[in-house]
Parts: C-alpha cells; structure tokens; sequence
C-alpha cells in the first residue's frame, strides 16, 4: 500500500494557533511519527510525505504529487481552533461520496481506531468539499486531532506521548482498513541515523541538507531523560550491507556523526556505530567549548583526549563526553576529587573508596584511555607505552567494543550506561553545529 502522508499547512502559513503552538509544527510532529511506526512495524506500506519539513506547499501541489505518485491512499493531518471553547477530534472525507464508499469505510475504521487513544471528545465524522479530498484521485482522510487553541486539548497536544499515541491510533486505523501485515517479530532493522538535535529548526536543517544530496530523511522524535530530541533517519534496513552502504553515502556528504542502531522486535535498539575504537571527530575546541556552556570554570582537558585517543585508537571525543558525565562536567559533585585527577571515576566504588590518584591531568586521561582500550581491544599498549591505569589487568579483553556494551561493566548495575554517554556525546556534537553555524553567520555578516 502506497501512503501519501500530509502535514497540513507548513513554512509562511502556520494553520491554527493557540496556547504557544502552532498547527503546522504539531502536525508534522504526528506525521512523521506516523511515519516512524510504519515503516517500522509494516514491511508492505510505502510512505510519501508532502513534507518532512517546515517548507510550504500549495494544496495543488500536494494533491498532484499523490496522483502522479499513483498513492493507494492520502491522509492529511491537522489540528483545529474555533474560539477557545470548541473541543474534540472529528474526521472528514469527501462530501460527494457517500457512506458505504470504500472511502467511508476506511474512515469509519481509522476513527475508531484514533478515538481509542486521543482522549478527545467525539465530533464525529464528517464530509466537506475540501481541496485535498475533492482533487485525489484516491480516497482521502482529513484528520482533525483537537483544538489547538482550547486550554485541555492544548495539554494534551503540547505532550509528545499524546502525540505517539495518536499517531499510533492512526496506524492502527491504516493496519485494519488495508489489512497491513506486521514484520516478523524476530526481524532485525538497522537504522542510518545522520544526526540528533534538540532544536527542531536544527535537525530540519539537517534533513534538508541532506535530501540536497539526494539522501532521503526525515525527523524522528524521541525522549531520553525527560528531555525530547529529533534524530534524523536516513533509512531502515533489513540487511547489514545495506545500512553500511547508506551510511557511507552519508557520511560521504559529510555528515561524519553518522551511525547505525540496530532494532530487534520493534522494541530494543543498540547502538552500533559509535564503537569504542575509532577516529575523532570532534575540535578539542568545540569539546572544550560544549563543557563550559555546561560548568563555566570547566578546566581545559579536550587535547589530551584527542591526543592520547589518536595514539590509542580510541574515539577521543565519545571518551571526553565520558568524563563529563563522570565528573559532572567537571564539578566533581560524586566521590571522586578534582586533585585524583581520575576523569573515568577508575576504581571508585562509593565514600569509603574513592578510586584511583594520578599525578597530572594527562595521567588521568591516559589511564582512561587505557582502560576503554582494555575493554575495546585484545591488542598490547602500543610500543613503548607505560601502564598507569591500575586496573587494566582485571578487564576482560575485548569485552566491550561499543559503548553500550559497557553496561554492567564499567557502572554496576549500569543497564543504561554506554547510553548515558552516547547522550552526552550526541548533546555535544549538536552544540558544536550550533557553534560552527553561528561562526560561519557571522563571517557572511
């Protein structure tokens, strides 16, 4: 089954407004969303969205680009206002059809499926002579989730977890209606993802950048910590090769913080291309640049990760993302003292054992460097190098190529440890674009 997917509105017409949000964000939200769960969970539905950014569109346009794509079905997207006092979910179709068209029939099914989980009053469903339902040469849906500019409908659509319930509600309206198969359970997706941002405008940037090179993306969003991010997907595969041959094309145009997560059920992910070993990519500058946004008097440690991670081989820039999220960026609010110089937390284990000393910061950072080498390699230091990290001998050697992999080993219990970092990496290198966006402004200025 072939999707058109419409965001209503988009770019110079912001569609409704009320409570501090517009309806052309709230609607690609749950688009892309949608999106996501698709082609996720369905391997026999293919998805086209009218955009994948806030870009505009004409209605024409819209409507052309389905027919010419030859879409089974278009659904469009959007969020109501009246007067602040109106609330509810209602659905539209064509009111020249009538009700016991396969069109109607799908609606019926969707609206069942969406009222099921928006918390909405039921508005019913409806018929108009709208551009998009009239101008398809296939049936068509126009979704109306809430009003945007009525105080409890407004709580529930500023939440993201409505919005994942929502778009979940229109999946399963799609599932029944066009009997879409689920994917084996047991089938393993690896995803290219080509970047993650908390600022939306930035991961936008992103995708379009990249569909400027031919590299199709779009914006997933998702919740870590309590706080929401938007990661960029360039693609989902089943096969291994596959994703490595995308991931190349991305990183060819120049997106190097690219990588792969690998996806089993439907549920767990692993992120796979942040290995421990590896280049890095990330200025000492900009790493010690991101530290002091967070901890002003952040002492300046970035050259040694870089230094001493190249002689090793050891990613330098995940490795100092580790020591912020050790120190506490530096503040050393844990066990561990500033004067220990320990920036891995090696060895401490609580008040009574704070861990390892070192005489200098580069010690320090050398012994951290030593021990992810002992998790990441069966390899000897390289020549000439001198033990300082006191408990390399008691890692298990090669035990832990990738961050993750680092859970329960490196923090006890630690299920979410590697994850943690990569968290703190990620928040880096989207402060860093900022960083070199806002250099390369002011040099055209």
């Amino acid at each position: 089954m072939k999707l058109y997917l419409d965001p209503g509105h988009g770019g110079s017409d912001p569609g409704a407004q009320g409570n501090g949000m517009l309806e052309k964000d709230i609607v690609l939200d749950i688009a892309q969303r949608i999106r996501t769960i698709l082609t996720t969970n369905y391997g026999d539905v293919e998805v086209r969205m009218s955009r994948t950014t806030d870009t505009s569109k004409s209605l024409n346009q819209r409507t052309t680009e389905a027919n010419s794509w030859g879409a089974d079905y278009y659904l469009s997207i959007h969020c109501n206002a009246f007067n602040g006092s109106a609330r509810g979910y209602e659905d539209y179709i064509y009111s020249g059809l009538s009700d016991s068209s396969a069109t109607a029939r799908y609606r019926d099914i969707i609206h069942e499926e969406v009222m099921e989980v928006n918390q909405l009053t039921d508005r019913g469903r409806k018929k108009a002579n709208f551009h998009v339902l009239r101008e398809t040469r296939m049936s068509a849906l126009l979704t109306e989730n809430g009003f945007i500019d009525n105080q409890q409908d407004a709580r529930l659509i500023s939440d993201p977890s409505w919005r994942q319930r929502v778009a979940q509600g229109h999946v399963n309206g799609l599932a029944r209606a066009f009997d879409l198969k689920r994917k084996p359970s047991n089938e393993t997706l690896y995803k290219v993802i080509s970047g993650s941002f908390q600022s939306r405008e930035n991961a936008e940037q992103r995708v379009a950048y990249l569909q400027s090179r031919q590299i199709e993306s779009f914006i997933v969003p998702y919740v870590t910590s309590g706080t929401e991010w938007y990661r960029i997907q360039a693609g989902a595969f089943s096969d291994r090769v596959n994703a490595e041959t995308r991931l190349e094309q991305v990183r060819s145009a120049g997106v190097e913080d690219a990588f792969i997560i690998t996806e089993s059920n439907g549920m767990q992910e692993e992120t796979e291309g942040y290995s421990i070993l590896g280049e890095t990519y990330l200025s000492p500058e900009l790493m010690n640049m991101y530290a002091k946004e967070i901890n002003p008097e952040a002492i300046d440690l970035a050259r040694y990760y870089l230094e001493i991670g190249e002689h090793y081989g050891i990613r330098g820039d995940i490795a100092f993302a580790q020591a912020m999220l050790e120190t506490d960026f530096l503040r050393f609010t844990g066990t561990v003292q500033p004067e220990q110089h320990n920036f891995a937390g090696i060895g401490a284990t609580g008040p009574d054992n704070p861990g390892a000393s070192f005489d200098t910061e580069w010690e320090g950072v050398l012994a951290h460097i030593q021990h992810l080498y002992a998790y990441a390699s069966t390899d000897p230091l390289p020549d000439g190098e001198l033990l300082v990290d006191p408990r390399f001998d008691l890692v298990q050697r090669g035990s832990a190529p990738s961050w993750v992999a680092l859970n329960g080993k490196w923090a006890v219990p630690g299920d979410q440890y590697g994850q943690s970092i990569l968290n703190v990496y990620e928040r880096m290198v989207s402060s860093s674009v900022s960083t070199l966006e806002n250099l390369m402004e002011n040099i055209g200025d």
